[in-house]
């Protein structure tokens, strides 16, 4: 058995999931299906510039298993150009975006790196430049948020008994740059309902939200909706508010939703399916094999954008 995600967004702000109606299926577009089976894009981030909406996500295909981040551009709801915007010989995924003092950054999770590692964007949208290390550590899904004069940080750390799904930690610093410190109280929340960051963090009326992924009884299964009621150096207490599940979004993804973004203008979601294939086998065979002759790493990510039309 096998994931497969899609990704869509919805033209309204983030905060629109607190209304009663939450996230509606009529609401949503859905970016196409990669065009190969045993390929998923999930993990969507964006920004609008200009009036073109560009989408990051991360790209996965099983025969690599390694995700890099790919961008989608759409004028309206069309979809008028992608490309690659950055890949790395460790896998990639969960491209968080951040501004800061007039610069765009972007915070994928990289932790088979070993670190958490921040780019800057040099050329928008597909050349990024590694410009500090945020974290000697192999932080998974790390959101980040500026509240009270602060940067806050939450993540997930890899370990047995599926760590990563099941605690929170934070840490926080005075400049996005650092120096980071770990929360005095780390993990400050644990479970696998409402523990792993799910997307990004905002403020509604004053109060700070944070999604957070509900792993069982399948990874990435729901998304709860936190409150973050206390943050401070050395207390941390939330809240929650709100559940989402991909019942009755899309036909035939109804076994997952864990990511929730977006910002003042748009929101992001993915949903995930459940697959079984009689071809599982050969493409564990063919990934084997092109480890074994070096063929997993990553590809130019000068590779040229594609127009569509």
């Amino acid at each position: 058995m096998y994931d497969e995600w899609r990704i869509g967004f919805i033209r309204r702000p983030i905060d629109h999931v607190l209304k009663p109606e939450g996230i509606q299926a009529d609401a949503v577009t859905w970016l196409p299906p990669c065009p190969r089976r045993f390929q998923f894009l999930a993990d969507p981030f964006g920004i609008e510039r200009d009036g073109v909406l560009t989408v990051f996500a991360e790209a996965f295909d099983y025969r690599i298993r390694r995700g890099e981040i790919r961008y989608f551009q759409y004028e309206g709801d069309r979809l008028v150009r992608q490309g690659l915007a950055l890949a790395a010989p460790f896998h990639l995924s969960y491209p968080s975006l951040i501004e800061d003092d007039g610069a765009l950054y972007m915070l994928p999770e990289g932790y088979k790196s070993g670190a958490l590692t921040l780019y800057r964007c040099e050329r928008f949208p597909d050349r990024w430049t590694p410009v500090h290390r945020l974290l000697d550590l192999p932080a998974i899904d790390a959101t980040v948020v500026r509240r009270d004069g602060r940067w806050w940080m939450f993540y997930a750390l890899p370990g047995p008994n599926d760590r990563a799904m099941r605690e929170m930690h934070v840490a926080w610093a005075d400049a996005l740059t650092g120096p980071w410190t770990p929360h005095a109280a780390n993990p400050v929340r644990a479970g696998f309902m409402d523990a792993r960051p799910g997307g990004s963090a905002f403020e509604h009326d004053g109060a700070l939200y944070l999604p957070v992924q509900e792993c069982r009884p399948t990874y990435g299964a729901a998304l709860r909706l936190l409150r973050v009621d206390v943050l401070s150096p050395t207390d941390f207490l939330a809240t929650e508010v709100r559940r989402f599940t991909p019942n009755g979004l899309l036909a035939g993804f109804e076994d997952g939703l864990h990511t929730l973004s977006g910002d003042a203008e748009v929101t992001f979601i993915d949903v995930k399916g459940l697959r079984r294939s009689r071809a599982e086998k050969g493409i564990k065979a063919l990934y084997k094999a092109r480890r074994l002759l070096g063929l997993n790493g990553p590809r130019d990510v000068t590779v040229p954008e594609q127009e569509l039309v």
